[in-house]
């Protein structure tokens, strides 16, 4: 003789909260190309070194300038030979240095970081976020409050239908990237702005930016009785 069929109910719960900012994240890429590979190379590390001495200046410490990725790659070129023929000849190495540092919104050090950008040797691209340190918490109460509506929303649908809500039989959830994240400021506009202050003044924009909203689901399927 079979088992009775369970049945279920399945909910999907949508949460979304919104965070205040409290870290600033500067994305920083330093790059450049060398006839020679070991110049490339050598090249990369006294671009670094420079970024690093000058940040120190500011009172960050070396570990706090992180790299995110380093490569060396060839780059070609095209060319027509006497024949009007196209071809492909080496131009040189590339490196592409990718850095992030990171500090608390409160710090005010935000003018000086980016004169000290602008000024660095081998003019390095920057883009700046705002984002929050404790990204976990907010993962946490994000799922949280998403299963919370999926119970708020699996107890409506019972209690309309005339049957009970029973125990959970399975949970859905993407583990989906959320990303916290809000980029009020345009890197490019700033590095023209900054270009042309004097060397002992720092400027930093008067920003401030706006909460991070961001949302979540998960189907929760609920034993019926």
């Amino acid at each position: 003789m079979s088992e009775k069929s369970v049945r279920v109910i399945k909910v999907t719960g949508k949460s979304k909260i919104s965070v205040k900012p409290d870290t600033v994240r500067l994305l920083i890429t330093q790059t450049d190309i060398k006839k020679v590979y070991e110049d490339a190379v050598k090249e990369s590390v006294d671009q670094k070194n420079a970024l690093t001495e000058a940040l120190q200046k500011q009172g960050f410490k070396k570990t706090d300038l992180k790299t995110l990725n380093f490569n060396v790659n060839t780059e070609y070129e095209s060319y027509q030979d006497k024949n009007k023929a196209w071809k492909q000849r080496l131009k040189g190495y590339r490196f592409i240095h990718s850095m992030k540092l990171e500090f608390t919104v409160k710090s005010e050090k935000l003018g000086a970081v980016l004169q000290a950008l602008t000024k660095s040797k081998g003019n390095p691209e920057f883009t700046i976020q705002y984002t929050i340190a404790n990204t976990e918490k907010a993962k946490n109460e994000l799922l949280k409050k998403a299963v919370e509506d999926s119970r708020a929303k699996a107890e409506v649908l019972a209690k309309a239908s005339g049957v009970t809500l029973g125990d959970i039989s399975a949970i859905d959830y993407s583990f989906s990237e959320v990303e916290f994240v809000v980029r009020p400021l345009d890197g490019p506009m700033m590095r023209n702005c900054l270009a042309t202050a004097k060397e002992d003044v720092s400027y930093a924009p008067d920003i401030e930016p706006e909460d991070i909203d961001v949302t979540d689901t998960v189907t929760i399927a609920w034993e019926i009785k």
